[in-house]
């Protein structure tokens, strides 16, 4: 047996979070370790690994992570801008296998990243 992901244990309340949005699709928590003064996690209900793992039956909930950081960016007051992020794999900074948005800002963000 497989062992639940961090982010499975949230969605099946075994684990608190501080959850800003949920529908049927998805939901969006505030980062545990925030890199800005907003930074919140918009993740599929559905368990997808990674962008890795997406398949063409799941390109409507992969456009509805998107379209929810667009909503709670504009909740957020995040009007100068903001990051939505997907890391995949370990070199590219993913350390939770379920894919997951981030979705930052309230802050001057630098580039390159890391």
């Amino acid at each position: 047996m497989t062992e639940k992901t961090i982010f499975k244990r949230i969605i099946d309340r075994e684990i608190p979070a501080e959850i800003v949005y949920e529908d049927a699709q998805c939901l969006a928590f505030k980062d545990l370790n925030p890199q800005a003064s907003v930074h919140i996690l918009i993740i599929p209900l559905k368990e997808i690994p990674s962008i890795d793992h997406i398949e063409k039956e799941d390109e409507l909930v992969v456009g509805h992570l998107f379209y929810v950081a667009r909503q709670l960016a504009k909740k957020n007051g995040l009007t100068n801008g903001y990051r939505a992020v997907i890391n995949c794999g370990e070199e590219g900074g993913q350390t939770v296998d379920h894919l997951h948005v981030h979705s930052i800002g309230g802050r001057n963000l630098s580039w390159p990243p890391g």
